[in-house]
């Protein structure tokens, strides 16, 4: 056989495997889902390897009747397999409308069904299991940060050395004690000294942290030789903080100290600082105001006549640009929204956020918080639901048939909208499955309000205990 007709045949094998398996997940689901599961048994026996079993029973054959008519085999005594099926659950099948290659590939997929992969795991300090968190500080990154902060309280400390020698020599100097007597004010000169040496006190001071030094043989090679921890660089950030108000107050002392001995001299505006007040004022000066000086006078008060100032000029211009612009862009040409418009926009944006948050929040609903639903949409939707998944067990008007009545007085697990909630969420063990997997918490709580407002109807006999 050539390669090219062997890779040929091949394909063509695996292409008609993908189709029956797809063929026959879409069967299970629409067909048995309801009281089969795909990886173990639930209200119906697992499936897998059933067709092998019934070869090996030699009634291969019979097991295409029994899914088409199951009552009919059963009653006719040819099938041992059909009888052991009926003893697994009191329920019984209901016939199916398939041909016999639907059978077969719906019991292939079983067989060749593999379950997914776990999920990867996930962190457990990020899931709010409560589970305990060791916080582990970053020693090398704590450690740059304080060679840095160190660095700059030697810097300050330098700094007010330096400044509060500067003060004390020129305090001590003639000169100062000379200008000192003009001045008389020696308790106050006397209290400025005191508090430089205190500062310079502060700034020769030691402080101490609770810095931990790694002994030899405790360190690997990601360890730093230095253990700082957080609450060590915030003292030292406070350190840094209170000896850089330091300098500054010895900064002001040093001026005032200077502007003692040295009064302070006029300062002169720059002609730049006249040319800009004179362009945005159009101040006449003082020395020319006779010029600008009006003829009336009322109780010897006269009135100059000042320009008005160029910037508020200027600034009623551009209002009445804007008017024009304004009025051309939102009234002739409408490339903008009006405010009411904009506000109908807004208000549109807001609502649709609110209907996300509520519907986000909604999903939040389980069997403690579950609330009984009255509106009609959700009855309608509950009713859909309840047509598409129950059915098949509990009828159409929910009279039962393999599932209980859920119409009459009688409950088996109770009739509170949480512990219905609960059922249908969870499943029970007699043979039930959970929908928890196939329906959010909000489907949930809307069939299980379908249920409960449903109105008797006659049919399967009474299951459990009557509530009242």
């Amino acid at each position: 056989m050539k390669t090219s007709n062997l890779i040929a045949l091949i394909s063509a094998f695996m292409l008609v495997c993908g189709t029956t398996f797809g063929q026959g997940e879409g069967l299970f689901k629409q067909k048995c889902n309801t009281c089969h599961m795909v990886d173990k048994a639930s209200t119906g026996p697992w499936l897998k390897g059933v067709k092998q079993k019934w070869a090996d029973a030699g009634e291969a054959e019979l097991l295409y009747k029994w899914v088409t008519n199951p009552p009919a085999l059963f009653a006719s005594g040819q099938s041992k397999m059909a009888t052991a099926v009926k003893s697994f659950s009191a329920s019984d099948m209901p016939a199916q409308t398939v041909t016999n290659e639907e059978v077969d590939a719906i019991l292939a997929y079983v067989d060749g069904y593999t379950p997914p992969p776990p999920p990867p795991p996930t962190d457990p300090t990020a899931d709010g299991s409560g589970q305990n968190i060791t916080y582990v500080p970053d020693y090398e990154g704590n450690l740059v940060l304080f060679y840095w902060l160190f660095g700059f309280m030697i810097l300050l400390i330098f700094v007010i050395i330096i400044m509060s020698n500067t003060i004390i020599n020129f305090v001590r100097s003639d000169f100062f004690k000379n200008k000192l007597k003009e001045q008389q004010d020696k308790k106050s000169i006397l209290g400025i000294v005191v508090l430089v040496g205190a500062f310079g006190a502060i700034a020769l001071g030691n402080n101490s942290f609770a810095l931990q030094f790694v002994d030899a043989g405790e360190t690997t090679e990601k360890t730093p030789w230095l253990l700082v921890e957080r609450m060590d660089l915030y003292l030292m950030l406070s350190a840094d903080i209170l000896l850089l108000f330091v300098v500054l107050y010895l900064r002001g002392l040093f001026t005032t100290f200077l502007h003692m001995v040295s009064p302070k001299r006029e300062k002169v505006k720059p002609e730049r600082v006249k040319k800009i007040t004179k362009v945005l004022t159009d101040t006449v000066a003082i020395e020319d105001e006779a010029s600008i000086l009006m003829d009336h006078e009322y109780d010897g008060i006269q009135e100059l006549d000042n320009n008005l100032p160029p910037w508020w000029v200027w600034g009623f211009y551009a209002t009445i640009v804007f008017a024009i612009v304004y009025l051309f862009s939102f009234h002739f040409f409408k490339t903008g929204d009006l405010q009411e418009v904009e506000y109908k926009k807004e208000m549109a944006q807001a609502e649709k956020e609110v209907n996300a948050y509520l519907d986000k929040m909604a999903m939040n609903v389980d069997e403690n918080s579950a609330t009984l639903l009255t509106d009609d949409e959700a009855i309608q939707s509950g009713k859909s639901i309840f047509t598409e998944n129950c059915v098949s067990c509990h009828k159409q008007n929910g009279e039962g048939d393999i599932g209980p009545n859920l119409t009459d007085k009688f409950w088996i697990y109770g009739n509170d909208i949480k512990q219905v909630f609960a059922t249908i969420k969870n499943g029970t063990t007699k043979g039930m499955p959970d929908h928890a997997s196939k329906l959010n918490p909000i489907q949930i709580q809307q069939v299980a309000s379908f249920v409960l407002q449903l109105p008797y109807t006659a049919g399967l006999g009474p299951n459990g205990t009557e509530v009242k």
